[in-house]
């Protein structure tokens, strides 16, 4: 049995298969239009498949499903991002804030990763947790569970604190006021002791823009300029993009020493890094390299990871693509 559903920008064609999975095929009505991933086998019901395709569009209907489902795609680098920190044991019991947790892909594998912990997702767009919830109840996941926010400089009230915050892929697509006012409030909900993880931003100082523009040398240019380039040669980016929506898309990334400023100055507290101690990670070039290994082996990968490491034992710098970060909220006194 074949399902064909037609929107204007690409027909999507799931096939039933003998193994009880569907197989969905993505064609685009224009050749050029940009596509992570156009065929993906996935055991979601056609519901779930229908509902992703309302809200996410065509273009990103298997990217978002592989991203729950793919075991070398998010689920590697949640694995390398938290394990290194924490042994599992460590966090049975503990409840985690998953912020900006979008259409919940990064919570349910979250779920699975540590049974014994408790999870509650936190997005702003309703139609996004719409996915999330069923994907929750799909995977009949009784640990986690998903609360939308009343507006963008707000958290929901009364959702208590927690032993651990992550901000998966998340930071880079605040703007720089965001930041300033959101996470305090996310640093305040963290118990004394308690530990952000933020992962999956591209780093705003690497040579070459790896989330948006995917063009070198893009981010050590002033906006005005980055933006023209952008608009010129990057194939994700429209001629007539605003800025605004090209931060809103990442394409700025973060620092750690914005954070951590961003912690003093508006927490007045001293955020603790902390290092890798497990998984044989010893610094988070080797986290970033890790996890990327788990999604194939890449000469270019391998070129930047030996490249880093030198540039670390020189200048005492750790620059990766990607930021890999456990933050420790100071303890009471």
């Amino acid at each position: 049995m074949v399902t064909t559903l037609t929107q204007p920008a690409a027909s999507v064609t799931i096939e039933e298969l003998p193994s009880g999975k569907r197989r969905i095929a993505v064609t685009p009505a224009d050749p050029s239009l940009f596509i992570p991933s156009r065929v993906w086998e996935t055991s979601y019901p056609l519901p779930l498949i229908e509902r992703i395709l309302e809200v996410k569009g065509p273009a990103y209907l298997c990217d978002e499903i592989k991203r729950d489902e793919a075991p070398a795609y998010v689920q590697s680098f949640l694995k390398y991002d938290i394990l290194s920190y924490f042994e599992e044991a460590e966090l049975d019991g503990k409840r985690v804030l998953d912020f900006g947790c979008g259409s919940g892909a990064s919570t349910m594998i979250l779920a699975r990763m540590l049974p014994n912990a408790t999870f509650v997702g936190v997005e702003l767009e309703g139609q996004l947790l719409t996915i999330a919830r069923m994907r929750a109840e799909f995977y009949r996941t009784l640990n986690a569970t998903f609360i939308e926010s009343p507006d963008g400089d707000h958290l929901p009230d009364g959702i208590g604190t927690f032993d651990v915050v992550m901000l998966s892929a998340v930071w880079e697509h605040l703007l720089p006021h965001e930041r300033r006012k959101v996470f305090p409030q996310v640093w305040s909900v963290l118990k004394p002791g308690g530990v952000v993880i933020l992962d999956q931003t591209p780093h705003r100082y690497f040579p070459v823009e790896t989330h948006t523009t995917m063009l070198p040398l893009i981010n050590y240019l002033p906006d005005r300029l980055a933006l023209a380039c952008a608009r010129r040669f990057a194939r994700r980016v429209a001629r007539d993009e605003p800025w605004e929506t090209l931060l809103r898309r990442g394409t700025r990334g973060g620092t750690e020493r914005e954070i951590m400023r961003i912690i003093r100055e508006e927490c007045g507290e001293k955020a603790i890094l902390l290092k890798p101690r497990y998984l044989g990670m010893r610094d988070r070039i080797d986290i970033w390299y890790a996890a990327n290994k788990a999604n194939g082996r890449s000469t270019a990968k391998w070129v930047v990871y030996r490249l880093l490491k030198p540039l670390k034992w020189v200048t005492g710098i750790t620059l990766t693509p990607y930021l890999s970060l456990a933050l420790r909220r100071p303890p009471a006194r």
